[in-house]
């Protein structure tokens, strides 16, 4: 049985100290162990730290052609082995290799926003702002930095960190999700193959353990964190009353609007791969429909048959759609909610409790659900399902639908379906979301963007990459200067210095 490392320093690393622990990893498809993973400890950050530590010396005194020569070949390494880290995120995650394959191109934006950051981190220079005096700023990095990072995306969302991380002059430890680690040692593997000094990446697994640990080490100046909103909540407070820059995004309960000049089948397409893309593991899932007014009995019709053409199997099999959840606790869990919904009320159209996969019985499977009348009382309207379930609700009017977004505690992200350029205008500047689509159903912002929501869905004030990135990992310095001529004679004033 294949045992996955820690990597510290540029090499794998078992565990420090008396720490022995290890967890399964599964294959969902089939329900089968395919390795075990190590579970770091407070000694094992204190290893990392150490090593990143030193590796700051010089990283952070590189030259900005050094830094972009190494973002370069390893952007150019993550294409030449996208397939390889796309089946190795399938066989550990789930979803489809195609799947996975995007959210590695997702993920090598960024990488490629960082490879131009020569640009970003330009500073600004004002000529003359007293009688012989000119003031300057730049950008300097933190030093030793840490990213927490979730199961479902388990390479695009660490690319979103430690890339501008690292190319701002930073050190970076990355502890990944213990449900699939091994993309994280892959990832570290191609840095060192793309040249990047030993102690500037390293990647450190475990659970609460290692977490409480990277939260309180003194060594660590930052931390991002994406995760569900209960522990955004506790790694922002605890990391911060330990000193440490937070950035922390939470939950989401992604609402789509489908007005009646929609195209419904053009929205409802969208809609379906929005809901059941990677089994609805993604924090930008659409999970409600807002059907409005007479476009709801249309819009039902037209994705429960979308959602019956689903084509649910494993992640490596051509033609697959949605791979399954990535334990089995999921797979019950959402299946449960189904259940609860039709106890509560709601109209189950589709059900996807019953599938069963052939050759794959012991799999995490279940099929899409599609739940109508669904009112904003119901579980399966509060609750974050993060599972194959999309619920409708009805509402007569666009303002309704605004309202009932705005009255949700989430607000990652958000789209609209409609024809109209007055209610799309309307609508992205009513609703209090911090990310919308007009027509697209999963807004994720480009490279040069900030990805962050509003409300319950980002905990302080730090969304990730793009110009966001740049600041959370960096803090600047003023330069106030004056040469005076050596012959002078100069005196100094009491009074505070002005700019006159």
């Amino acid at each position: 049985m294949k045992t996955i490392e820690h990597w510290i320093n540029g090499s794998p690393t078992p565990n420090s100290g008396t720490a022995t622990d290890t967890q399964p990893v599964f294959n969902p498809a089939t329900g089968a162990e395919r390795a075990r993973v190590v579970l770091g400890g407070a000694d094992d950050v204190d290893a990392a730290v150490t090593a990143a530590s030193a590796a700051f010396e010089t990283w952070s005194e590189s030259s900005l052609t050094q830094r972009t020569q190494v973002m370069f070949a390893f952007r150019q390494l993550l294409v030449e082995h996208e397939e390889e880290l796309g089946r190795i995120i399938s066989a550990e995650h789930g979803k489809t290799v195609d799947d996975a394959r995007g959210e590695i191109t997702r993920g090598r934006e960024v990488v490629e926003f960082a490879c131009g950051l020569g640009d970003v981190l330009k500073g600004s220079f004002s000529d003359q702002v007293s009688r012989g005096v000119d003031v300057h700023n730049f950008r300097q990095p933190l030093g030793v930095v840490a990213g927490i990072t979730p199961f479902n995306f388990p390479a695009m969302v660490p690319l979103w960190m430690h890339p501008i991380a690292i190319a701002t002059g930073n050190t970076f430890i990355l502890k990944p999700s213990e449900r699939d680690p091994s993309a994280a040692n892959f990832v570290a593997e191609l840095y060192k193959n793309a040249g990047l000094p030993d102690g500037v990446f390293n990647v450190v697994h475990g659970g609460k353990d290692t977490v409480d640990a990277i939260l309180t080490h003194p060594g660590i100046e930052a931390v991002s964190f994406v995760g569900s909103t209960p522990i955004a909540k506790y790694v922002h407070q605890r990391a911060t009353a330990h000193g440490k820059r937070v950035q922390a995004l939470g939950g989401a309960k992604n609402h789509a609007v489908v007005l009646p000049d929609a195209d419904l089948e053009f929205a409802a397409n969208h809609i379906i791969a929005g809901a059941y893309g990677s089994a609805g593991e993604r924090c930008m899932a659409v999970s409600v429909a807002v059907a409005v007014g007479e476009a709801a009995d249309g819009l039902v019709k037209v994705l429960e048959r979308k959602a019956r053409e689903v084509k649910v199997g494993p992640g490596d099999r051509p033609g697959t759609d949605m791979g399954p959840l990535v334990t089995k606790a999921a797979q019950e869990r959402v299946e449960s909610a189904v259940g609860t919904a039709a106890a509560q009320g709601a109209t189950v159209v589709v059900d996807g409790r019953s599938l069963k996969v052939d050759g794959h019985e012991d799999g995490f499977f279940t099929g899409p659900s599609l739940l109508d009348h669904v009112t904003t009382a119901m579980d399966a309207y509060r609750e974050e399902l993060f599972g194959p379930v999309l619920a409708i609700i009805r509402v007569d009017s666009l303002d309704q639908a605004i309202g009932l977004i705005n009255a949700n505690p989430y607000g990652n992200g958000t789209a609209l379906f409609t024809a109209s350029g007055e209610a799309a205008r309307r609508f992205q500047r009513g609703v209090k979301v911090g990310m919308i689509g007009i027509n697209v159903p999963v807004p994720v912002p480009m490279s040069y963007y900030s990805f962050g929501g509003w409300k319950d869905s980002l905990i302080g004030d730090s969304p990730v990459h793009g110009p966001d990135g740049i600041r959370f990992y960096t803090r600047p310095k003023v330069v106030t200067t004056r040469w005076p001529q050596p012959a002078q004679e100069h005196s100094a004033g009491f009074d505070f210095p002005t700019s006159s």
